[in-house]
């Protein structure tokens, strides 16, 4: 019998009832004698209350059983940490999970207020500046960022370090997860954008960072009209020098490709270690043109029935570079296409057209594609693989690279629905698959080494989930690794429509929570996230116990840019001004609610080089300092030094300030810096 809203009051009773009993044991394992029988008078008296406001709002069981699952009290931690891309932003989030609370912002590759990165501190100045420049020798400030990736030891994140791509500019970032900082930003010098980053290798000995559109490498002018002789693809394995904490740009290189758009890719690990996998679009070569007759790129790209699953044999590859057997373009090695092709470096898998996503499975036995156009994913066996390449192949692409046999390699074909682009994976034996145009998540059982760990028969879909709407990337906890976690999953929806308050013609995207502990049929949407930025892309979701952030910086004069002390680090009772012509030297100390020196007197045409330490031990205590009509503003957390430098162009009286809000006396944390004119007597500090 169906039940009306009416009639299922007496159930969101009983269930809010019991919901909330769960709680209270849960409240009450946390506290001792004395506070247990407190705490559950107080959710014993509190049921009707919940009740009505249950009532009152409109909630059903599930709304509730939902609020339960991801309240996180005040003061309690998510057991989860997502990074997820900014998108447009050029930054990175950080979320926590189960409670979808914005944690952090991590400033990566443009200006960010708040931490005063890219307003004048020079270690952020110059991480700007190792961005690169625009083709006409501006500074890059905007960015794409699209996939973040966790540094990982044997095939686990190990909480450490954090690596994400821009595509609009093909650069990569280095963030040490012991401040969430961004340390270092690479340029690809040999193409303008890539889609197919960042993946790590199972030990973070590479960042694998593909392309997306050909183009002439290194950047030459070239007629479209000789796409096919002069424009390439490529992919870049960046070496991480772990001890360091920064990609080693001398023991990078990497391998040109045929013109065709690669897209996302995946390290091979366990059973597949030491193979990279990248997926490809456009295999047809269509260069677009409408205005000219030709056929639109989405129709274009669009023709035939299959594109080209890539696969590299890194450790071959790595000999290769190592051999010395590669071409310098604009000073970058790189391994030409007939030299990937006579070395056996690359291959290729035909594979449904359109695709989108290429995810290894924990074990590394098989290959899932996506296949945007297709409603399946396509599983490649990589021992089937393996057989095929040792068994040869006489057919080749237009380029010559060897095409394996689709049947060979092929383990299965799972129908899921319209639109699968990207597949994460549990710890019982499932993977999820986002469907956008079905605005769906699947959940379906894997084969091999994971067949016996549920009682759903092997390459079967099991049940999809709706979300709100037209999902791209999905993560789940772990999703990535050997051993997946399970428990959560994230979907990170294009679209938000209707589910938030009205904010103009500029909507929110979506991100949703999925309760994925169960089995079957059981995957509840569990919470909605509204994204406040464009088009944030993918994330990874580690478990909070595995990152051991700093409260403080290790010692008071810290400089986080080279992770030890500044030797130009102010020290309380030794702040100062030093000049020596017309740089002046700035010595200056921060703590509540005080900054020293108070006054700064200096003259008209002067260069500034100005360094304060916060000698703060306290955590969170953070200040702030800014120079109005200066545009700078720089963040300065305990124990770090930050240094920053600026010519003062004019005579004038301007006021400094803390801008973090840090005691009672905050206000009062200030001081002015008086700009003498030039023919002034120079003041002797």
């Amino acid at each position: 019998m169906k039940l009306n809203r009416s009639s299922t009051r007496p159930l969101l009773l009983i269930t809010a009832l019991m919901l909330l009993a769960a709680m209270a044991v849960l409240i009450v394992s946390c506290r001792d004698g004395a506070q247990e029988a407190a705490s559950g008078a107080q959710i014993s008296g509190a049921t009707e209350d919940i009740n009505a406001i249950a009532e009152a709002r409109g909630l059903t069981p599930a709304d509730v059983a939902a609020a339960v699952k991801t309240y996180t009290p005040s003061g309690m931690h998510d057991e989860y940490y997502e990074f997820a891309s900014g998108g447009q932003s050029g930054q990175v989030y950080v979320i926590g999970i189960p409670s979808m609370r914005i944690l952090k912002q991590i400033a990566v590759f443009t200006p960010e207020p708040w931490q005063g990165f890219g307003y004048g501190e020079l270690g952020t100045m110059e991480l700007l500046a190792q961005g690169g420049e625009t083709v006409y020798g501006d500074p890059l400030i905007w960015a794409d960022t699209h996939h973040p990736a966790l540094s990982e030891t044997d095939g686990d994140y190990d909480g450490q370090w954090l690596f994400i791509n821009d595509k609009a500019n093909a650069r990569v970032a280095v963030i040490d997860l012991r401040d969430f900082e961004t340390k270092q930003i690479v340029k690809n010098p040999i193409t303008l954008s890539d889609h197919g980053g960042t993946f790590v290798t199972p030990d973070t000995d590479y960042i694998v960072e593909g392309g997306q559109y050909a183009m002439p490498l290194g950047f030459a002018y070239s007629s479209i009209e000789n796409y096919e002789a002069d424009y390439r693809g490529m992919i870049t394995f960046w070496k991480f020098d772990r001890e360091a904490g920064r990609i080693d740009k001398s023991q990078s290189f990497a391998i040109e490709l045929p013109p065709y758009f690669q897209d996302l890719c995946d390290s091979g690990k366990l059973a597949s270690e030491g193979w990279v996998f990248c997926n490809s679009l456009n295999t047809e070569m269509a260069t677009g043109g409408v205005e000219q007759g030709n056929p639109p790129f989405e129709s274009g790209a669009s023709q035939r029935d299959m594109d080209y699953l890539h696969v590299f044999n890194l450790e071959k590859a790595k000999e290769v570079y190592a051999a010395g057997n590669y071409d310098l373009i604009n000073e970058f090695p790189v391994i030409s296409l007939q030299t990937a092709i006579d070395e056996g470096l690359l291959y290729y898998v035909p594979e449904p057209k359109s695709p989108h996503g290429v995810d290894v499975t924990p074990d590394g036995e098989f290959m899932v594609v996506a296949g945007k156009l297709d409603p399946h994913v396509t599983v490649f066996s990589f021992d089937k693989l393996q057989a095929a390449i040792a068994a040869g192949t006489s057919e080749t692409d237009v380029f010559g690279v060897p095409v394996l046999n689709f049947d060979a390699v092929m383990e299965a074909q799972v129908e899921l629905g319209l639109g699968p682009l990207h597949t994460q994976y549990d710890d019982k034996g499932y993977a999820y698959t986002s469907l956008f145009l079905d605005s769906a998540v699947a959940r379906w059982s894997l084969g091999g080494s994971a067949d016996a760990k549920n009682d759903d028969p092997p390459w079967t879909l099991v049940t999809k989930t709706p979300v709100q709407y037209n999902i791209g990337h999905l993560t789940a906890a772990e999703g990535d690794t050997v051993s997946p976690d399970g428990k959560y999953l994230v979907a990170m929806n294009k679209w938000a429509v209707d589910r938030f308050l009205p904010v103009g013609p500029l909507l929110p995207q979506n991100f949703q929570l999925l309760d994925i502990s169960g089995t079957g049929a059981d995957m509840p949407v569990i919470y909605d996230m509204a994204l406040p930025d464009g088009e944030p892309h993918y994330g990874q979701i580690i478990k909070a116990d595995k990152i051991k952030a700093w409260d403080v910086y290790p010692e008071v004069g810290w400089n986080p840019h080279t992770q030890a002390v500044d030797a130009n680090a102010p020290k309380q009772g030794e702040e100062r001004i030093e000049r020596d012509g017309n740089e002046v030297q700035v010595y200056m100390t921060a703590i509540r609610s005080h900054f020293t020196p108070e006054h700064v007197e200096i003259q008209a045409g002067d260069h500034v080089v100005w360094h304060i330490t916060n000698v703060e031990r306290a955590m969170d205590a953070t200040h702030g300092f800014t120079i109005p009509s200066y545009n700078i503003h720089v963040s300065i957390e305990p124990g770090e030094t930050v240094t920053f430098e600026f010519d003062a162009k004019n005579s004038g009286v301007f006021s400094y300030y803390c801008t973090e809000f840090c005691s009672a006396l905050h206000l009062e944390m200030m001081g002015y810096m008086l700009i003498a004119p030039s023919d002034s007597a120079s003041a002797d500090n």
